[in-house]
């Protein structure tokens, strides 16, 4: 076998030789073997064919790069002259229902049925219309609260729409003192309620400030609705009970929003027994005023009431400006900050109870009622006022920029107002 000789030199494989080609040559290489295949290809197959059958002509064959598939223009046939071809209809994809544009459109409804319930109750209390109209505005507003309430809780709206409904038919068609009055006290619990359930965090105080305006309106529709089923009212056996059905429902539903009462952590825990020791006092200063009204010290501060009340119109409700207004706001305050807010508003339902009660008093008129509300509220944000200024004076940065980074930061998420919590 010969060898090449130690002076010429060793030619390289073909591998080392094509890679030592600069790029432009390698491309130009790589294009003729790729326009070479099919002529190559195109060969071999003539062959094969003459191999196999000697004396018959070789088939014509036709490059790859100019064969047209078949199936495509099977599936293209060309239009018939004279007409002109349809287009093809584009696939559309199967429509799914909006929840967004559901929810408002109940939303929209409901307010349509407080607004028709609103303007049979103002018809009745102008003396216009039949007999009933004042029932049938009172049955439309404590049917959509009821229903609101339970959606906002995550309950069964259409269930307790229909509870309520069937309540309040019963209050109306059949009557009865025992029929009115429970359908009275069921429409404040509700409304009371869910003042408080549809509220939202609020980072300010003019923010939570709107919360409780919000709240008192809601207080003010539920009043309304109470006076329209014409209740036998007995104070304070009827106020009594209305706060203790209330705090005993919004409790349970706090309960479950604010994760239990391992929850609570320390603030949660002293704002709770804080908010229960002045309902506790606050209620034991009005039964003594109710049974010991012959007293001294009881007697003074009763005439210190009727004088404010013939000076100014009203007295503010106590227990409104002392607890249920304050945990409100400052509930409302804390809850963009931490979970634990949502235990102090639950004893806003001590002031939007209240406020619902206000027009069943038998003894006062609506314009008493209007101006003890308006001066429990007032009095009510200054109070809660100076207690979100202390509770920022204790937690917050200080400085103007520290509480403006404060805010900043205080964005805890919760759902809409008209949403599921």
């Amino acid at each position: 076998m010969s060898t090449p000789s130690e002076g010429s030199p060793k030619s390289p494989p073909k591998g080392r030789r094509i890679a030592e080609k600069p790029a432009k040559e390698r491309r130009r290489f790589r294009g003729r073997q790729a326009a070479r295949q099919p002529n190559e290809i195109a060969a071999r197959l003539a062959a094969e064919w003459s191999a196999r059958h000697p004396g018959e002509p070789t088939p014509a064959t036709e490059p790859a790069s100019e064969r047209v598939p078949e199936r495509a223009t099977e599936l293209t046939p060309a239009p018939a002259a004279g007409s002109t071809a349809e287009p093809v209809p584009e696939p559309t994809a199967e429509r799914t229902p909006d929840p967004g544009r559901r929810r408002r459109a109940i939303v929209a409804g409901a307010l349509l049925l407080l607004v028709a319930g609103l303007a049979a109750l103002g018809s009745a209390i102008a003396g216009l219309g039949p007999s009933w109209i004042d029932g049938a505005g009172a049955i439309a507003i404590v049917t959509v609260l009821s229903g609101a309430l339970a959606h906002r809780t995550g309950g069964r709206p259409l269930i307790a729409t229909c509870l309520a409904l069937a309540i309040g038919l019963a209050a109306v068609v059949i009557g009865g003192a025992i029929l009115q009055t429970g359908a009275a006290v069921l429409t404040v619990v509700v409304g009371g309620v869910y003042a408080v359930m549809a509220t939202v965090p609020a980072i300010s105080f003019l923010r939570a400030a709107r919360e409780v305006l919000f709240s008192t309106l809601i207080a003010v529709l539920a009043a309304l609705a109470a006076v329209g089923f014409e209740p036998s009212v007995t104070q304070p056996h009827f106020d009594y009970t209305s706060i203790l059905l209330s705090l005993a429902l919004v409790f349970g539903i706090v309960y479950r929003l604010g994760a239990g009462i391992h929850g609570l952590g320390r603030r949660g825990l002293i704002a709770v027994l804080v908010g229960v020791v002045v309902l506790v006092l606050t209620l034991v200063y009005a039964e003594l005023l109710r049974l010991y009204g012959a007293s001294s010290v009881v007697g003074s501060v009763l005439d210190f009431t009727r004088w404010t009340t013939e000076l100014i119109g009203a007295f503010p409700r106590p227990l409104v400006v002392l607890l249920g207004i304050p945990a409100l706001l400052w509930g409302c305050f804390q809850r963009a900050r931490r979970r634990q807010g949502w235990w102090v508003c639950a004893f806003g339902v001590t002031a939007t109870v209240p406020l619902a009660q206000g027009l069943l008093d038998p003894d006062g008129s609506f314009l008493e009622a209007g101006l003890r509300a308006a001066y429990s509220l007032l009095l009510g944000l200054l109070l809660g006022y100076l207690l979100v200024r202390l509770d920022l004076a204790l937690t917050a940065p200080r400085g103007r920029r520290g509480r403006r980074a404060e805010e900043a930061e205080a964005h805890r998420p919760e759902p809409s107002r008209f949403a599921e919590l």
